[in-house]
């Protein structure tokens, strides 16, 4: 088919369905920063233990899969140990109040134009479909006195099981939960499951924005977009997928000397949170953001980013789509972001762009290469589908009157997913909200131009599952017995809100979110590096950081250990750095120079340049500035 175009070589830094209903007459119209500590694995009881040379533990074994998923060694473990490494530099607007050191200029590497720079991959074959990444099993004998692996359980376990012989012990969450409660905190939102009462507090909770900005500069404040519970740490991850982010030349030129206004605001607005940019990636006016709270960095990896463009042929970057792509505790997910073709007549591209994007996108590593084989995909955007046969005036009677069911009919997306193969399994929750698009801007009023664009859901949140989920990262089969029956299934999603902001009027778009929860058949919990420190640094000798590295965890010589200020916003927003070179080194010394200047709470981070991600995080630590005659300030 001729439509599919060449994929983009990137070396840039990742309800139910709605069934249509009878058609009705319309009548007339009615009238503080979080701080995060990292606690120790609850090891098996000795009447628990299993024998270990007989039996696999769980999590190398998926950590094992995560490496080989992700894992891209660009200078090799043999790199020597006397090359000068470039600076992991620190990027954004705010300049890090450190003495530099070393001669060699900024990272060699190419950069995106946004903080967080995080390779793509390069082109790859369509795989068919196949296992999860953590299929993947490698005998790896354990040390006697390495940590027992731990797979935390969903709710709903069985007391039997956890009688079992075989079974794991729980463990506390590294990110203590507050009790949650259902406010979307959206001027139009549809609810559609409710909280449930009591053993739901560990599922992982998702939150996503879309928003067509229509190249507009940023309100002072976005803070409401993120929901009214952003300051309670309800929310593990936030996902910011934007559109029509303004590309002009002299507006891309400063956005690569600095960064954008968007990407700006949104972690001034919720990094104070405790929340880190975990991956982001932009194509000219797409860009796609996600965050995650500092807890649980290390169980994010092989993090990956992608971007297709579909514009002008394939040949420009107004149109397409961008990805991130990860796996979390163990369960490879992806966030796809696309712009779509604009006007009704364009059905038929829209659908084959979207074709394209996914055939194009392929990721390196493990068997998920391709978007659709990742056991959950959220797809969301400017997706630009219509609302047919029914001229303005039926449309806008319809949403004045509150009759929105008789609109959904004629949804181009809601009759696309009844005929089109490519959209078999993507799940969206009922549009309770008014269309979206098209407002004139500065007000809350449908257009009035000339042109009368016709009122759409031209901005949806829609996912999908796959068929079979990850299966459980087991070899013994003893232990298997003792697992099966509370870690079998796939994952699950949730979703519980699911609006528009119509209070925002500097786009032609109003900004949608959804909220959904992820039940996890089981969790990976074991981090890859654990980093040892003094609780409190108040001389030279104590900014030493002790580090034990899995077995199963591939090093590099461009590995380096981090000190972040508690509330950091990205993986290069650090005070000071030192490389973790030597594959027998276990530990790291931090010279006075390098040493903060503030009195405050910091984390050491260990950041893998394999899986692109913070693999190991220490519990927080206190700061105290010293005098020059060595006395407390």
């Amino acid at each position: 088919m001729d439509r599919m175009q060449q994929k983009e070589l990137s070396t840039a830094p990742c309800g139910t369905t709605v069934q249509p209903r009878p058609c009705v007459l319309i009548g007339p119209g009615s009238s503080s920063p979080l701080q995060v500590t990292v606690q120790e694995s609850v090891t098996i009881s000795p009447s628990e233990t299993l024998n270990k040379q007989s039996h696999l533990s769980l999590v190398q074994a998926a950590n094992v899969t995560e490496q080989m998923q992700s894992g891209r060694n660009n200078c090799g473990p043999t790199a020597l140990k006397s090359i000068s490494r470039p600076r992991p530099t620190a990027l954004g607007t705010k300049p890090v109040q450190k003495l530099n050191r070393i001669s060699v200029d900024p990272s060699k590497k190419e950069i995106d134009l946004i903080p967080v720079c995080i390779p793509g991959p390069q082109s790859a074959n369509v795989l068919p479909h196949s296992q999860t990444e953590s299929s993947f099993l490698l005998h790896s004998p354990q040390s006697p006195h390495s940590p027992q692996p731990y797979l935390s359980p969903t709710p709903g376990l069985s007391q039997s099981t956890l009688n079992s012989p075989t079974s794991l012990s729980p463990k506390s969450s590294l990110c203590p939960q507050s009790q949650r409660t259902l406010s979307p905190g959206i001027s139009n939102q549809s609810q559609v499951q409710s909280e449930k009462p009591g053993g739901e507090n560990n599922e992982f909770r998702v939150y996503i924005v879309t928003w067509n900005v229509g190249s507009a500069v940023p309100p002072d404040d976005i803070t409401s977009l993120f929901g009214p519970n952003v300051s309670d740490g309800s929310v593990d991850m936030f996902i910011i997928g934007l559109q029509e982010v303004n590309s002009m030349i002299n507006k891309r030129l400063k956005d690569a000397l600095f960064s954008d206004q968007w990407s700006e605001l949104c972690m001034d607005t919720i990094s104070p949170f405790g929340y880190v940019l975990v991956a982001s990636q932009r194509m000219q006016g797409v860009l796609l953001l996600v965050f995650s709270k500092s807890c649980h960095l290390p169980f994010l990896r092989g993090v990956q980013t992608e971007r297709t463009r579909t514009g002008l042929g394939g040949y420009w970057g107004n149109k397409g789509g961008v990805s991130a792509r990860m796996t979390m505790f163990g369960h490879p997910v992806c966030f796809l972001n696309c712009h779509l073709p604009a006007h009704m007549r364009n059905l038929e591209q829209r659908m084959e762009d979207f074709e394209s994007i996914l055939q194009q996108q392929q990721f390196e590593g493990g068997t998920a290469t391709g978007v659709l084989d990742h056991d959950v995909v959220f797809w969301f955007g400017d997706l630009n589908f219509r609302i047919e046969d029914y001229d303005i005036h039926v449309v806008k009677c319809a949403i004045d009157s509150n009759k929105l069911p008789l609109l959904w009919e004629r949804d181009q997306l809601n009759m696309a997913k009844i005929t089109e193969s490519i959209l078999e399994g993507f799940m969206e929750g009922p549009l309770k909200f008014p269309p979206t698009y098209k407002f004139d801007v500065g007000t809350h009023t449908y257009d009035t131009s000339a042109k009368k664009r016709k009122p759409a859901w031209t901005d949806r949140i829609l996912w999908r599952l796959r068929r079979t989920g990850s299966p459980v990262p087991s070899h013994s089969a003893a232990l298997q017995r003792g697992l099966t029956s509370w870690l079998g299934g796939a994952t699950k999603v949730t979703q519980h809100t699911y609006g528009s902001h119509m209070g925002y009027t500097v786009s032609d778009h109003k900004p949608v979110s959804a909220l959904f929860s992820l039940h996890f058949p089981f969790r990976v919990e074991m981090p890859l590096v654990e980093l040892q420190v003094n609780k409190e640094w108040c001389k030279v000798s104590d900014a030493t950081v002790v580090f034990t590295v899995a077995s199963t965890y591939q090093r590099s010589s461009w590995d380096w250990i981090a000190i972040y200020k508690v509330g950091f916003r990205h993986h290069k927003d650090y005070q000071a750095y030192v490389w973790a070179k030597g594959e027998n080194a276990t530990q790291v010394t931090f010279s006075e120079e390098d040493l903060p200047r503030d009195d405050c709470e910091y984390l050491l981070g260990y950041y893998s340049n394999n899986m692109n991600s913070i693999v190991g995080l220490s519990t927080s630590v206190q700061v105290t500035k010293l005098r020059q005659n060595g006395k407390k300030c």
